[in-house]
């Protein structure tokens, strides 16, 4: 299989500087506010961004070595496959999130709700839109019965109030 090569287009300025107490998802993190740095060659491509209210972000998990196939998640005490959670120990480290445009000013766009740390680097950005993203599901897996826990704090301090990324 040919090998897949991806440029960042940008990086993300994040409050969150290490694992700890960095939220898991979007959820965990509303109203954090951060900044993506898109690189000048690609600013172009951010015209008519600022009429969008969303975005979803595609990131590379940069501090993430290695993968596992079967993992526990922090919901569940049971082993998960992989692909059945939103680990980040995947095979290819990629990150999604979708999140709340704030403003857009010549390169940068100020996001909300950011669960990524600092320095992530950003490789795509789409807008989002409800008639294309949204979709009526019926079944949750083994997130059934605990999808409702997963805002509240965990043991080792993760959802804590974030500082600013100033």
């Amino acid at each position: 299989m040919p090998q897949i090569v991806y440029q960042p287009i940008g990086i993300v300025h994040t409050p969150f500087h290490s694992v700890r107490g960095m939220p898991i998802q979007p959820v965990g993190a509303i109203g954090v506010v951060g900044r993506l740095e898109v690189y000048p060659e690609f600013e172009e491509g951010l015209r008519d961004l600022d009429g969008f209210s969303h975005v979803i972000m595609l990131y590379h998990l940069h501090k993430i070595q290695g993968h596992a196939l079967s993992v526990r998640p922090f919901l569940d005490t049971s082993e998960r496959g992989i692909f059945a959670t939103r680990s980040p120990r995947r095979p290819n480290p990629i990150g999604i999130s979708v999140l709340r445009v704030l403003s857009v000013a010549g390169n940068m766009v100020e996001l909300e709700n950011v669960d990524m740390l600092d320095q992530t680097p950003v490789l795509d950005i789409k807008p989002y839109v409800a008639d294309f993203d949204v979709w009526d599901a019926d079944r949750f897996g083994w997130f059934d019965g605990v999808s409702g826990n997963a805002v509240r704090v965990r043991s080792d301090g993760r959802f804590e109030s974030a500082p600013s990324c100033e």
